[in-house]
């Protein structure tokens, strides 16, 4: 248990920073499976539309620190390639 003044509000802080990195992980996995679904049914124009609202999701989080950049420009990648790829 934090002993110091300080201590005890850093425990405070950390609690309630952790919540919302948790929020911003979970919109993060959200936004890329909304792009795999709109991949799953085959309509290029929705999962175009679906993929570049998830890219501003995606890096907004990846800004903050939540995500390493380079994860995020990994998941952006393979999105648009499967994006690409419909037909």
């Amino acid at each position: 248990m934090a002993n110091s003044a300080q201590a005890r509000k850093r425990a405070r802080q950390s609690v309630k920073q952790r919540a919302h990195n948790a929020s911003l992980r979970t919109a993060f996995r959200t936004a890329v499976k909304k792009v795999l679904k709109a991949v799953e049914t085959g309509d290029k124009a929705a999962a175009q539309a679906v993929y570049a609202d998830s890219v501003k999701i995606i890096d907004r989080i990846a800004d903050k620190g939540v995500y390493h950049k380079n994860k995020a420009a990994r998941h952006k990648s393979r999105l648009s390639a499967k994006v690409k790829a419909l037909a």
